[in-house]
């Protein structure tokens, strides 16, 4: 979590017998687009490191895709 130290985007590197790690950078404002229109949204770039030997390159983008869809359809009044 490089992140705390306002670092908006790193590449983390895996260590034996580690398989993957995730890098989740700072958290900030950015005008995004929403339903067409001009909007400022909390952003953050979130990288995968994997091993390739294990973990296929499309079954980590699925993993970053649904982590994405995650985050962005969370709702914090909802009980866990």
């Amino acid at each position: 979590n490089f992140g705390v130290f306002g670092t908006k985007i790193g590449f983390p590197l895996i260590n034996q017998p580690q398989v993957a790690i995730l890098g989740i950078g700072a958290l900030e404002k950015r005008a995004v687009v929403v339903n067409d229109a001009i909007a400022i949204r909390p952003m953050m770039d979130i990288s995968l490191t994997f091993d390739h030997r294990l973990i296929d390159g499309a079954m980590g983008a699925r993993f970053l895709q649904r982590l994405k869809e995650n985050m962005e359809s969370y709702n914090p009044e909802m009980n866990l």
